[in-house]
């Protein structure tokens, strides 16, 4: 979380009473707020960048009121509390120590302070007859058209205070159409893209899992002003909340069709004691306002994230392959060292060993027993962990490794010796999920537990390279033993605990890349992305339903962001279909080269090396969606470097209907004057395919390459590729084509 104040950081002077007027602003965007008469702070605009900051002076901090068309001393307050004049929902809802539940907050200082990125502002607000206190902190991301705003909840007095509503931010817009697209979710179906539009009343998007929070529904959302947001068309709103536990969404159109926007902690069972003299941090409700549609907003916060909050963003990343669909639970230390080699002859850079490697009362041979004990099952890896890093670097790749240090089950030592530390319910029956419960991290002994999971294997061994993270259930038995009879903070409690954990790993292992997994996709927000290299979309990677995924999670994420493996899911497809939806983002594999012929190993070897040869412009380029998978039979992504002068085009048919009409793709990033040489790669090699995977080691050495694509190697224009484009989709159900594009 944010520091409490930044003002160390500020250092320009407060500004007083007379200083009417705070603008908030990025290359594209303006957030203009204003202090009115009444001395209370309301948002006067929110849209494209004014060329005359003048204009903004004009606009009035008064709205019109009622069916009347009068107006009132009412706007639209920036922070709202409960029990004013305001009809709506507030963003602030607070019980004082004398009980009373209204909070009326007036504009006290403000601080700017120019910044190598754009601009910070802290606002500072306080409530006149209660020692309360807002600071509405702003940071502004000038080049990528970013804004990130949290909220500090001050309570100076001598007695505790409760408050049960704490947005983020409210955010308003007066435009005569609203819609929404959310991003819901499920196990093996994440992040599904709807759209519908938003009439009067309130729609809300809220999850209350606790962990594994964005199960059904993910933290981010697309706002269409006045039209749907198309790819390259229409003002949207793109907005995304950086918590890992429950949040939620309000949208709320009132009489006179203005649309509010409250992003929060759900605050459902979460009323939250601010103890005398202590503070309550939101989070980070990071926002961009594009005006050539989605693609615009996209391309902006892939940017922002990789330089700004995404750890180790402007990094590398290692390919690896993962053992866990190819051998399950079934595995030992002599097969792993196979793999290991499988690995190294696959090209990648790591091998990522998965669940059941741990517990020795419980040994982990299913998903029932043995989840907390974190110590190597000798009976499948007598040497331990050491042994499995010697072998790796035997066979000259790194060495990777699952954990689940959140959760337990109640078959092993370490629920035995402490059954309070899982959340549990007192006399009555548990409910377990996947046979696993979750561990109280509001309890400090438990995050010092988790914690010590990691140090105790890096520090004993060093040559781990990378953790997989994954977090497969909800909180269920909802009761801390920990908390006793402050239930009501478990949920926030909770996640806290976990940021504690990972903070310490950072600070004290900065350079160990993590992924985030959680049960697939359940875990995707930018606080958690802070402390996670990558995240794991889907355990879904039928390629296919990976076309939907990827295009769903691309809205908010950069590719270098988005794990994506080359699996068995979906065996009716190429492995050349599977490995080039993979490559478009942070490739890996999860599957064993004895299912490869020889033709499909020597295919995804050249992938592989051609995938790190385009590294610069599909982990970090500029990513261009254009056709989508939700509006056509065919799918078509494609990444260009910064200077434009690499590009790769990623096409793909899915089920293409009997002599329908194929269009072109039309380019986009280009230099139109310029002219580029288009060459498909990934191209299956000609060998003799009667060879099994066991005699690929008397495969041709150097098999051809030979495309049968009509452009293939051929130069065109900038100008004639982004206007006329290219034939890439064909008639025939699940094929892919991947063009590299070089500028001459």
């Amino acid at each position: 979380m944010k520091p409490l104040l930044l003002s160390l950081l500020l250092l320009s002077s407060a500004t007083n009473i007379s200083a009417q007027r705070i603008d908030i602003s990025t290359s594209k965007t303006d957030l203009i707020l204003k202090v009115g008469d009444n001395k209370r702070l309301y948002q006067t605009y929110l849209g494209e960048k004014l060329l005359n900051k003048s204009d903004g002076d004009i606009l009035p901090w008064q709205v019109k009121g009622g069916s009347d068309g009068s107006v009132s001393e009412r706007g639209w307050e920036v922070y709202p509390g409960s029990g004013a004049e305001d009809y709506y929902e507030p963003a602030l809802a607070m019980t004082h120590s004398d009980g009373n539940l209204t909070t009326i907050l007036q504009y006290a200082e403000h601080k700017q302070q120019q910044t190598p990125f754009g601009a910070i502002t802290e606002i500072r607000l306080k409530d006149n007859l209660y020692p309360v206190e807002v600071t509405l902190h702003y940071e502004s991301y000038y080049k990528e058209n970013i804004i990130k705003t949290w909220t500090v909840i001050h309570n100076n007095g001598k007695q505790p205070v409760e408050i049960w509503r704490y947005a983020s931010a409210m955010l308003y817009f007066n435009r005569s159409e609203y819609y929404l697209t959310e991003f819901s979710s499920d196990w093996a179906k994440e992040a599904q893209m709807r759209t519908q539009p938003l009439c009067f009343g309130k729609k809300v998007i809220d999850t209350k899992l606790g962990s594994r929070a964005a199960m059904h529904t993910h933290p981010f959302f697309e706002i269409g002003l006045d039209t749907p947001a198309g790819e390259n068309r229409g003002e949207v709103l793109m907005g995304t909340l950086a918590w890992t536990g429950n949040f939620q969404f309000t949208f709320e159109v009132d009489n006179v069709g203005n649309l509010r926007i409250l992003p929060s902690i759900n605050p459902y069972a979460s009323t939250y004691e601010v103890a005398a003299k202590e503070s309550f941090v939101t989070p980070e409700f990071i926002f961009t306002l594009s005006q050539h549609g989605t693609g615009e907003g996209s391309r902006d916060l892939q940017r922002w994230a990789r330089l700004y909050q995404l750890k180790d963003g402007t990094g590398d990343r290692m390919t690896l392959l993962n053992n866990w669909e190819n051998t399950y639970f079934d595995f030992d230390q002599n097969l792993l060292a196979q793999l290991m080699n499988e690995a190294k002859e696959l090209g990648v850079d790591m091998f990522l060993l998965d669940d059941g490697w741990f517990g020795n009362k419980h040994p982990r041979k299913n998903d029932q027993a043995g989840l907390g004990d974190w110590q190597p099952t000798k009976s499948k890896l007598p040497g331990g962990i050491h042994a499995l890093t010697e072998s790796a670097k035997t066979a000259g790749v790194k060495f990777g490794l699952w954990i689940e240090p959140e959760m337990v089950n109640p078959k092993s030592e370490l629920f035995e010796k402490h059954p309070d530390w899982a959340y549990t319910l007192p006399d009555r029956k548990r409910y377990y999920y996947r046979n696993q419960l979750v561990l109280d991290l509001n309890n400090p002994e438990v995050q010092e537990h988790v914690y010590k999971v990691v140090e105790n294997i890096l520090r004993n061994n060093p040559d781990v390279a990378y953790f997989k993270w994954d977090c497969n259930s909800p909180i269920t038995n909802i009761f801390s033993h920990y908390l006793k009879e402050k239930q009501q903070q478990l949920y926030i409690g909770h996640v806290r605990g976990l940021y504690n954990v990972l903070q310490r790993i950072k600070k004290n292992f900065p350079n160990t890349p993590m992924m985030l997994c959680s049960g697939g996709g359940a875990r995707c927000d930018y606080e958690a992305l802070k402390y996670f290299t990558e995240f794991w979309c889907s355990d879904n990677t039928d390629p296919v339903e990976r076309l939907f995924i990827q295009w769903g999670f691309s809205q908010f994420f950069p590719a270098k962001a988005m794990c994506a493996h080359v699996t068995s899911w979906n065996k009716q497809t190429s492995v050349k279909f599977r490995t080039d939806v993979a490559s478009m983002g942070k490739l890996g594999f999860d599957i064993g080269l004895k299912e490869l012929s020889a033709a499909d190993l020597l295919y995804v070897q050249n992938a592989i090396k051609n995938w790190n040869r385009l590294k610069p412009a599909i982990l970090d380029g500029v990513q261009y969606r254009l056709v989508s998978p939700y509006e056509s039979n065919h799918t078509a992504t494609m990444y260009t470097t910064e200077d434009a002068t690499k590009a790769v085009l990623f096409a793909f048919d899915i089920h293409p209907r009997f002599a329908e009409k194929l269009h072109k793709v039309k380019l986009q990033g280009l230099i139109p004057t310029a002219n580029y040489r288009v060459k498909e790669i990934n191209v299956m090699p000609m060998i003799d395919t009667t060879k099994s995977a066991k005699q690929r080691s008397s495969a041709a050495p150097n098999p051809s390459y030979k495309s049968t694509w009509a452009s293939d190697n051929k130069v065109y224009s900038g100008d004639y590729l982004m206007k006329v484009g290219l034939d890439v989709f064909t008639a025939q159900e699940t094929q892919s084509h991947v063009i590299e594009l070089a500028k001459e």
